[in-house]
């Protein structure tokens, strides 16, 4: 969590989308550290309230806060730009029109206009201080807002306070909504980076863990110290085999599904998508918070989940999207903050292998042959030396 969440350390494998964005996430760190003393000011009335216990350091805050914000600036538009102008591909999938593509379009708009905000209070401010306005002390450095002093020198002490304290209410009142913007857009993330990754799957890529329904099923057919009436005699229902709908799902699967930020990287990779094929690992994510959202919806309405006649295979993710994975990992291993769709793949698969019996022809054909011959290959195992026969 360390090295990948706090540390950034996969978002420059693509470097300079990578770099931009650890400015951006620094940005947002730092000058929200700023927050703190404003809204400090707001509540107390006071002014510039940490400047006369740090000195002359509190200078370089003020003059870190302002290049950060500049700089966050530069790489939004940036992210504008590759988006909306460039066009990047993986920004431009099916599964990104409508809503996705405007919510990360807002985002953007949004920290654009709280960092210019946040340089324009600080450029009234700065103003009010070289006219020794009353109440205003006199602190700070600021090498990026004395750039946009020229905008307001015309103006009285007195529309300056206003103008200052406009942009300070802005400011406030923007933040205030990003944060109630910020659980229902893609931005969740910048919350469930960290415990996505701390509880991300360590093992080595290719390992899959065993299905503990198929492993308690064998259990009751080979050990000789287990009943295996006890479920009939208690009534209880047997396990589902994989996963047909996001209940079946575990919480750290359900957990992927909103900390993904829909940034493509694993669509990207994946070469069922570059082949042309209809898989997406991203839609994956994004249709099982969909589709999670509708059961939380059902579950806030009715007390508990009642039936809708739908479920995440077939209504969200089709058959056909499944099997083209490749079980490569290339999407889990792209993802910079370590979602593993292929986790989500396998469990519906299981369903359709284990539970309705659905398998590509060609599946079927190996199963069988591995059931009757012991190997894929449509051979009886006593005909496999006959090859040796023509040499």
């Amino acid at each position: 969590m360390l090295r990948v969440a706090f540390g950034q350390s996969k978002m420059v494998s693509k470097p300079i989308s990578g770099a931009l964005h650890i400015i951006v996430y620094l940005g947002f760190i730092i000058i929200n550290i700023e927050l703190l003393e404003i809204i400090l000011d707001g509540l107390l009335g006071t002014h510039r309230l940490f400047a006369p216990y740090l000195g002359s350091f509190y200078s370089f805050l003020i003059a870190s806060f302002e290049v950060l914000a500049a700089l966050v600036i530069i790489s939004v538009i940036f992210f504008w730009a590759r988006r909306n102008l460039i066009r990047i591909n993986r920004f431009w999938n099916p599964e990104m029109k409508g809503w996705p593509k405007k919510d990360a379009d807002y985002i953007l708009y949004f920290e654009i206009i709280l960092m210019s905000l946040f340089l324009s209070m600080n450029a009234a401010d700065s103003l009010l201080q070289n006219l020794e306005a009353p109440n205003y002390t006199k602190a700070g450095f600021f090498p990026v807002s004395q750039f946009m002093m020229p905008l307001f020198t015309s103006f009285s002490i007195q529309t300056l306070v206003l103008i200052e304290r406009t942009f300070w209410w802005f400011h406030i009142t923007g933040i205030l909504v990003f944060l109630n913007y910020l659980y229902y857009s893609k931005h969740l993330h910048i919350l469930l980076a960290f415990p996505n990754t701390f509880f991300a799957n360590l093992d080595p890529k290719g390992r899959f863990r065993n299905n503990t329904t198929v492993k308690e099923e064998v259990k009751l057919m080979l050990d000789p110290d287990i009943d295996p009436y006890a479920n009939i005699e208690s009534g209880s229902e047997s396990n589902k085999f994989g996963a047909s709908d996001v209940l079946d799902l575990n919480w750290v699967q359900l957990m992927n599904s909103y900390s993904c930020t829909e940034c493509g990287r694993c669509t990207s990779e994946c070469p069922a998508n570059q082949t042309g094929k209809i898989l997406s690992p991203r839609k994956i994510m994004m249709d099982t918070r969909d589709r999670l959202e509708e059961v939380g919806a059902s579950i806030n309405l009715n007390g508990t989940f009642k039936d809708d006649g739908k479920q995440l295979l077939d209504d969200y993710i089709s058959q056909e999207e499944l099997w083209a994975c490749t079980s490569c990992n290339a999407c889990v291993e792209a993802c910079p903050i370590g979602i593993d769709p292929l986790s989500i793949i396998m469990d519906m698969r299981q369903y359709l292998v284990m539970e309705q019996s659905s398998a590509p022809s060609d599946l079927n054909s190996m199963m069988s042959n591995i059931e009757n011959n012991g190997a894929p290959w449509p051979f009886n195992n006593q005909d496999r030396l006959l090859w040796a026969n023509d040499n």
